[in-house]
């Protein structure tokens, strides 16, 4: 089991750690059937939990702290990875890495945020919050990507772009609307997928394409459950109403015409099987980026903007809005 557990997987625990009583006595007795009996109660239990699990518990998971983040699955499904730094204006990010990779032999630029598995990674990595020179640092790769027609790949995981003084003095907001309207008429495949959390402008300042794919546990929204609990109830109380209200698992986003599709994670999570997790996630982005590929450029961006215009129509009593 994961060395960090979420409130509704104690249940999985306990009873995993009462196999392991039982196996550290099997020598001694004969108890394997009964062993046998309660590890099929367990994956039972495991299957009908993470089936029900609401949308608070998926954002959650998303926020897992054993969860695989961008340079772990960069290491799982790429054959090879040279990082490229800096923004060649202030300085280099490291809540955003960003390079030339290639995946099943396929060479294309990765971009994508990064968090810290402990706690002085993550004061390095700013906790996946990035500051405008890791955006334009981003847009230099991509425009990399363009120049060479090479594919872009962005992995999203972030609590939002960092939103101190400092990061708003260099132009924060500008540097993330540069990004989407660069990445809007990029002459060149972009996949987006969502690994982990993507919250507000920070997600979107790399979440801009022709595909959007989530994981299985993972959530994609205007802002976190907590500040939508805090501007609403001023109080964090209310995060897991928010979580429902905002919609924002990767089933919603798909049933509202946001994301295209979901990358199935082992039950558990992607935590529990990382490398069952990446090759789920290298088998999407394969076939995904080889289905782009097919694409004339100019019929690829003709397809971006039409999908962007049709977010958010609907129509009502014959009215279209």
């Amino acid at each position: 089991m994961a060395k960090y557990v979420l409130e509704f997987e104690r249940p999985i625990l306990e009873l995993e750690e009462k196999i392991a009583e039982m196996r550290a006595m099997s020598e001694q007795l004969d108890i394997g059937e009964e062993i046998e009996v309660l590890e099929q109660k367990v994956e039972r239990l495991r299957i009908s939990i993470y089936e029900q699990l609401t949308r608070w518990q998926r954002v959650q998971l998303a926020r897992h702290p054993d969860r695989p983040f961008t340079l772990d699955y960069v290491a799982m499904i790429c054959d090879d990875f040279i990082e490229l730094h800096g923004d060649r204006a202030f300085g280099d990010d490291k809540a955003i890495v960003a390079g030339l990779t290639r995946i099943d032999g396929r060479e294309l630029v990765l971009i994508g945020h990064q968090k810290g598995h402990d706690t002085k990674e993550n004061v390095s990595r700013n906790f996946g919050m990035p500051n405008p020179e890791g955006y334009r640092k981003a847009l230099r790769l991509m425009k990399l990507a363009e120049k060479f027609g090479l594919p872009i790949v962005t992995f999203i995981d972030t609590p939002g772009a960092y939103p101190g003084i400092e990061a708003e003095e260099r132009g924060q907001a500008e540097a993330i609307a540069r990004n989407l309207l660069e990445m809007a008429r990029l002459r060149t495949p972009i996949v987006n997928v969502v690994i982990g959390e993507g919250a507000s402008g920070g997600a979107l300042g790399i979440g801009m394409g022709d595909r959007l794919l989530m994981m299985e546990n993972t959530w994609f929204s205007v802002i976190a459950p907590e500040s939508c609990s805090s501007i609403l109830w001023k109080s964090w109380d209310y995060k897991e109403q928010a979580a429902e209200a905002l919609r924002l698992t990767a089933r919603d986003l798909v049933e509202m015409g946001i994301a295209d599709s979901i990358i199935p994670e082992p039950v558990g999570g992607a935590h529990r099987t990382p490398a069952v997790a990446a090759e789920l996630l290298k088998s999407a982005l394969v076939e995904t980026l080889n289905e782009l590929s097919a694409y004339p450029i100019d019929q690829l961006l003709e397809r971006r903007h039409q999908r962007y215009m049709g977010m958010g129509v609907w129509e009502s009593e014959g009215i279209k809005a």
